[in-house]
């Protein structure tokens, strides 16, 4: 009797990105540092923080950005009618999911490090080669999936699935 290899379900959170398997333009790639500029500025803007500026007459100007707050609608609507939009999951669980992705955070903070470094040398490789290395864009791919994965688990609380720990799909 022969046995099945046990398939692994799909997680509810997917990302894929194809591989650009052709020639990059080096002059775009070189400029493309200076587009992060005014995506860096939309993302400041509707990013969760507080600004602070005291005045030298003793009044102080204080600024809090709107993302920050956007999580608490959702948040009220999972506890009080045990559902996400369109989906029913776990009343109490939220506030524990946020408990159970610390061991996620702490591996991303790491990966996130790693993935800084090869985007650079994968941007100096795109300039002398005009190839994106398939090893190092996989690798990014990897990480921006299981950012992904947790974010979905932990803080927009699409899925009450735990997320797994890798790279993979």
């Amino acid at each position: 009797m022969a046995t099945q290899p046990l398939q692994q379900s799909p997680y509810p959170v997917q990302f894929s990105v194809d591989y650009p398997d052709r020639d990059l333009n080096r002059v775009t790639t070189a400029f493309r540092i200076f587009t992060v500029i005014p995506i860096a500025i939309v993302i400041g803007t509707v990013a969760g923080g507080t600004w602070e500026y005291s005045y030298p007459n003793g009044t102080t100007a204080v600024a809090a950005g709107a993302g920050g707050l956007l999580f608490f609608g959702p948040l009220l609507m999972i506890l009080f009618r045990q559902k996400y939009p369109e989906r029913d999951l776990n009343r109490w669980l939220p506030l524990v999911k946020w408990l159970l992705a610390i061991p996620h955070y702490i591996v991303l903070f790491f990966l996130y490090i790693a993935v800084l470094i090869v985007v650079i040398v994968t941007w100096f490789a795109i300039l002398f080669t005009g190839r994106y290395p398939r090893g190092m864009f996989d690798f990014v791919e990897g990480v921006i999936r299981w950012h992904n994965r947790v974010v979905g688990y932990a803080l927009t609380l699409v899925t009450d699935q735990y997320p797994p720990f890798r790279l993979a799909p």
